[in-house]
């Protein structure tokens, strides 16, 4: 297999399911991949660009929002869609996090960091935009917030359970509180709007 960087970002979030992000280094995506750590660097110029990359892998596998919720559709309807599109975002976002160990930590690392190229709050922002909210960054920032704060207790919670180190982990208590507060969440959000 030819060295690309489609490669060493599929070596690394291999790496990252296996060993989680403590352990994904340029030497161990090297190791995976039979070349030597420098043979990378020709691809992706520092564990921080690859980080960022394998982030924007996990966040591609986000669906789109429908674009016919506007300003335009006015009245409860177009609250009920704002709403609708943003709680099945977050849910989206939770779920694609889910799937990869450690992801929502790297994700909210890399996008504090400015380095990925997929911006996971840029759908929810022009949404907000389209239908009138005053605040559209600030409102899902914040709700970014939540998902990966959410998402990074939970991935810690269900792997300190699997090491013995906490007794109890309960994956579907794990899902309500994530639902109440998203739905707690999306409804100030229409209240404001």
């Amino acid at each position: 297999m030819a060295l690309s960087r489609a490669a060493i970002v599929d070596a690394g979030l291999t790496i990252l399911d296996e060993y989680g992000l403590g352990d994904l280094s340029m030497r161990r995506v090297a190791d995976a991949l039979g070349v030597q750590a420098g043979a990378l660097y020709y691809h992706v110029p520092n564990k921080q660009s690859l980080l960022a990359a394998i982030a924007d892998q996990i966040l591609s596998s986000l669906p789109t929002l429908p674009e016919r919720v506007t300003s335009d559709d006015g009245g409860p309807g177009r609250v009920e869609g704002t709403q609708r599109h943003l709680t099945s975002w977050a849910h989206d976002l939770r779920a694609a996090l889910l799937t990869h160990r450690d992801a929502a930590e790297l994700v909210a690392s890399s996008h504090a960091l400015g380095l990925g190229s997929v911006d996971p709050t840029a759908e929810g922002r022009d949404l907000l935009a389209r239908t009138g909210h005053p605040e559209p960054e600030a409102t899902v920032a914040a709700l970014l917030h939540l998902v990966l704060g959410h998402v990074v207790e939970e991935q810690t919670r269900a792997q300190m359970h699997a090491l013995g180190v906490v007794e109890h982990f309960d994956p579907a208590l794990a899902e309500r509180h994530f639902r109440v507060g998203v739905a707690t969440f999306v409804r100030g959000v229409a209240a404001v709007g």
